[in-house]
């Protein structure tokens, strides 16, 4: 997940991904000319690193909207909602306290694993998402996890993905 926050980091960061690795690109508070002259120079690196990538807002394909490939869910009732309105992918939130949401009720463990439960299209975790917060999901089997702060702000042995 992009950010503002990411700030001057986002391009290291974006050369730090493995191969393979998602990215969905937000930075709503750019006008419009300035967040699509920032798409193309990180689609440029996405397709030089073969990322996907997605784009969040209207007329991406990240989203609440008609023809999403990939929605954030926050409830069971959202779940319900993006497996029948076709999404391949489902991004539940917040699993954690999030500097993205401040404020925010977490799902917690175990609210996260009621949310998903028997649910039919994979999960990407997110909110305070670290690599240790990740591990401890994966009873639930989540397809992955998505960071913004934790991809900058900790110290790296391994890249997540």
């Amino acid at each position: 997940m992009t950010d503002e926050r990411l700030g001057e980091n986002l391009f290291p960061t974006l050369r730090k991904l493995p191969k393979g690795a998602g990215v969905i690109f937000r930075h709503y508070s750019l006008t419009r000319a300035e967040r699509a002259g920032l798409f193309r120079r990180v689609r440029a690196i996405a397709r030089a690193r073969r990322l996907m990538l997605l784009s969040g807002g209207p007329g991406g394909a990240h989203g609440r909207h008609f023809g999403a490939v990939s929605v954030p869910v926050h409830s069971k009732r959202e779940r319900i909602a993006a497996e029948r309105n076709g999404a391949k992918l489902l991004f539940v939130s917040p699993i954690f306290s999030t500097a993205s949401h401040p404020g925010a009720r977490a799902l917690g463990r175990s609210r996260f694993g009621l949310l998903i439960a028997g649910g039919r299209v994979p999960v990407i975790a997110l909110g305070g998402m670290t690599r240790q917060r990740a591990r401890s999901l994966s009873v639930f089997k989540i397809h992955g996890w998505a960071a913004i702060s934790s991809l900058t702000y900790q110290k790296r042995k391994a890249v997540p993905t």
